[in-house]
C-alpha cells in the first residue's frame, strides 16, 4: 500500500503533479480541494484566510478518505502545518509527503494566472505565513516546483516506488 500527499502552497502544482504521480503509481487521485466546505470556499473566494478551526473538518475528511483506501492513494493537500500533517499521518500510517517547494513570487504569479479557481492571489502570502516546512520530518521528499510537471512526477514516483519509474 502506498499513501502519498502531494503538498505545498497554492500555485505549486499539486493538482497537475498529483495526477501525473497517481497515473505513474496506478493509484487513485484524491483532490483535496474537492473536500472543502462551501463556507470555506466562499471565505477563500472573498479573500479571507482559513484558520486552523476552519480546516479541522476538512482535514478529518481527508484523513477518512485516506483510511477508506487501504490499497493506497495520492492526495493533493496543502498540508501547510506540521499539526495538519500529523493528523493525516494518524489516519494513514506510513503516509509520505512530496513537498512541492517554490518561492512566494512564483506562487503569486501562478495563482494570478488562474481564472476559474476559488483561491485568489491575495491569499498566497497567508499560506507562506502559515507554512511550516516539513524539513526533517519522516517520509518527506522536497522537490523544486519550478521543474516541469513530468520531471517532478518522475522524481516522486522513483522515490515512492523505484521499480515503477519506467512506467511514468
Amino acid at each position: 500500500m502506498t499513501w502519498l500527499v502531494v503538498m505545498g502552497v497554492s500555485g505549486c502544482g499539486k493538482s497537475q503533479v498529483g495526477a501525473a504521480v497517481a497515473a505513474g503509481l496506478d493509484l487513485p487521485l484524491v483532490e483535496g480541494d474537492e473536500f472543502h466546505s462551501e463556507s470555506n470556499r466562499a471565505r477563500m473566494k472573498e479573500g479571507v484566510a482559513l484558520t486552523d478551526a476552519d480546516r479541522a473538518d476538512w482535514l478529518a475528511q481527508l484523513g477518512a478518505e485516506l483510511a477508506r483506501r487501504p490499497a493506497g492513494a495520492v492526495l493533493t493537500c496543502s498540508a501547510l502545518k506540521r499539526a495538519y500533517r500529523e493528523r493525516l499521518r494518524a489516519a494513514a500510517p506510513g503516509l509520505r509527503f512530496a513537498w512541492l517547494d517554490l518561492d512566494e513570487a512564483a506562487a503569486m504569479a501562478r495563482v494570478g494566472q488562474r481564472s476559474a479557481h476559488f483561491f485568489p492571489a491575495g491569499l498566497v502570502a497567508t499560506q507562506f505565513a502559515a507554512l511550516e516546512p516539513p524539513l526533517g520530518e519522516p517520509g518527506v521528499l522536497q522537490v523544486d516546483a519550478m521543474l516541469p510537471v513530468q520531471a517532478v512526477a518522475d522524481r516522486i514516483v522513483a522515490w515512492i516506488r523505484p521499480d515503477a519509474s519506467s512506467r511514468v
